[in-house]
């Protein structure tokens, strides 16, 4: 493996949105349907920050991003705010190559000293790899919310996960 991660930049917004877009098009693993350009997704890439609990990286590859993991808000109500939802996609040339790994391990260590109580993470199922990297980065089963989803004609189960951290929310 041979990338930079790093903070996410503005120049990264359109590589990261081609690696979601593939997802979007081809896979249940989001629920967006349709495809988006950068313009339309700045809001999103907006929401996070250099510091915070709400952190976006990316893995660069010859400076272009290939991959990318975050922190975001977890549910709009103040009391949720030491909660984090997890992300993380991967170009599909570059799935397997321990890049998630890597991104994960880094994102985790940026966000370790934040006001943060727990993560989630919903993965549609099934996604045996995305569920054995949350697995590997301490995330448990909690609970499955069934055909929640629809795309491709048809329903599709989420599996929460959680991680508990050790700072926030004492």
């Amino acid at each position: 493996m041979s990338v930079d991660i790093r903070a996410a930049t503005l120049a990264d917004l359109p590589a990261m949105v081609e690696v979601y877009n593939h997802y979007v098009l081809h896979t249940p693993i989001t629920f967006d349907l349709e495809p988006f350009d950068a313009g339309s997704r700045r809001p999103w890439f907006d929401q996070f920050s250099s510091s915070g609990p709400h952190r976006l990286l990316v893995a660069a590859d010859a400076g272009e991003a290939c991959a990318y993991a975050c922190t975001h808000r977890f549910h709009p109500r103040a009391a949720y705010d030491t909660t984090v939802e997890t992300t993380i996609y991967c170009a599909p040339g570059r799935i397997r190559q321990g890049i998630g790994s890597a991104l994960y391990g880094a994102l985790f260590d940026a966000v370790r000293d934040e006001d943060i109580r727990m993560m989630v993470a919903g993965i549609t199922l099934p996604n045996d790899a995305s569920e054995a990297l949350h697995q590997r980065f301490g995330f448990v089963t909690a609970g499955v919310t069934h055909a929640v989803g629809r795309k491709f004609g048809r329903y599709w189960d989420v599996v929460f996960m959680e991680r508990r951290m050790g700072r926030g929310g004492r």
